[in-house]
């Protein structure tokens, strides 16, 4: 348990929410440990020494720096405590040295006048919780170290005095200080440890929240991608076919230019639903698009289907994640491949979907290298599912392998919205 900087709680006399605390359930928890730990602690301090000023039979020149100490490791013990319990606890505080310096001279009052009449019970009392109070600004290690030093060297002090007077107290005068400084240790390190445990829950709930809307925000931008990249890649090779074909084939031109008209009608569609949440991509839409786009750049696209791609037995999830698989490589073939011909495969056997993309346009291109960051973050997203995506080349071919349970959960996370794999 560390210190931690931010407002002071008590300005002004009073203690104040932090902004993250609202609605958080700390506020309470925050005035209950104010209240205990420096409230209790200026009690402490108050009802032994106080009681002690009081006594007739303890001469004034005693007991008038010990008020006046007493009055200054009030305000000092008060002050560093308070500057620990901030409202927002987010990062360390150095144990102020000011402060600091004055407690313990007021501390070292505290003890000697006492101790000088031979008061075992009392003189231990402040710098017990001079102990306490510094050891809430350390961390584990160095507090753990402070701790059995004190305790030790609180039993030197009495047992000295009682071995110089010689009255018979010497158990009593060198247990009951170091005693006393580890209860009044564990009374002020208590709360305080549980109110810093409660911030610290407190952060990590706050960043969870935030974690969630960046993870929508990314789930928003992969399905993005793989709405407008697909569509936009065909339009444009639509595109240029009309351009071509403008001049020869009016006609088939033109056609094409519909083509491409309808297409982009689709992407707003799809990019309209993507907004409101609704659209997913699926399997079988994938490959009756594939087949249709191949076809119409002139690759003979031929699929092998067992059973049929709209098998009952798949979940929402495993189409369309083999939908994405389906988008991906057909991208890929119309970027990135020279192909003439493609093969798809699909089936579903022992509860397992297979779907397998392959084609005949890798001769001549560079070696692929396997670090296509579109294939790479679907991967991730069927491994979450418990699935697997492979490819690989084989001298003028370039295959897609994915593979999934056909029960799939719809826990799938987000994948980055990164562009088609380069090959």
């Amino acid at each position: 348990m560390s210190g931690r900087a931010g407002e002071h709680p008590c300005d002004n006399g009073r203690v104040r929410d932090g902004p993250s605390e609202r609605g958080a359930g700390l506020t309470s928890l925050r005035r209950y440990t104010w209240w205990t730990v420096p409230g209790t602690t200026v009690c402490l301090l108050a009802l032994f020494y106080g009681d002690w000023i009081l006594d007739g039979d303890v001469p004034l020149w005693a007991r008038v720096p010990v008020a006046a100490a007493l009055v200054a490791d009030v305000v000092a013990s008060a002050v560093l405590l308070g500057r620990w319990l901030t409202p927002t606890p987010d990062a360390e505080v150095p144990l102020p040295k000011g402060w600091l310096v004055a407690t313990i001279a007021a501390t070292t009052v505290l003890a000697a006048l006492p101790l000088a009449r031979r008061d075992y019970g009392l003189w231990a009392v402040a710098p017990a919780v001079t102990v306490a109070i510094c050891a809430t600004y350390l961390p584990p290690s160095r507090r753990r170290h402070l701790l059995i030093g004190a305790a030790l060297l609180a039993t030197l002090p009495g047992a000295a005095v009682s071995l110089t007077t010689g009255d018979g107290e010497l158990p009593y005068a060198t247990l009951f200080p170091a005693g006393l400084l580890l209860f009044t240790v564990w009374m002020v390190l208590g709360p305080l440890w549980a109110w810093n445990l409660a911030g610290r829950l407190d952060r990590a709930r706050r960043l969870e929240a935030e974690l969630a809307v960046k993870d929508e925000r990314l789930r928003f931008a992969a399905d993005l991608h793989d709405i407008q990249g697909h569509h936009l890649q065909v339009i444009a090779l639509k595109s240029e076919l009309a351009a071509r074909l403008v001049e020869v084939d009016p006609t088939r031109a033109a056609e094409e230019m519909r083509e491409v008209r309808q297409l982009s009608a689709e992407a707003l569609r799809d990019t309209r639903a993507v907004v409101r949440g609704y659209r997913r991509t699926t399997l079988e839409d994938e490959i009756a698009n594939a087949t249709r786009v191949l076809a119409a750049v002139g690759i003979d696209a031929r699929t092998t289907l067992l059973p049929a791609a709209a098998a009952p037995e798949l979940t929402p999830t495993a189409r369309h994640l083999l939908g994405l698989v389906m988008r991906e490589a057909t991208t890929n073939v119309l970027r990135h491949s020279q192909a003439r011909h493609t093969e798809v495969d699909y089936r579903v056997t022992d509860g397992t979907a297979r779907l397998k993309v392959g084609n005949d346009g890798v001769d001549g291109l560079p070696a692929t290298d396997g670090d296509g960051t579109g294939l790479h973050s679907l991967g991730e997203r069927l491994r979450a599912a418990d699935g697997e995506l492979r490819w690989h080349r084989d001298g003028d071919r370039f295959e897609i392998e994915a593979s999934l349970p056909t029960d799939a959960t719809d826990t799938v996370p987000p994948h980055p919205a990164n562009g088609p794999v380069t090959r």
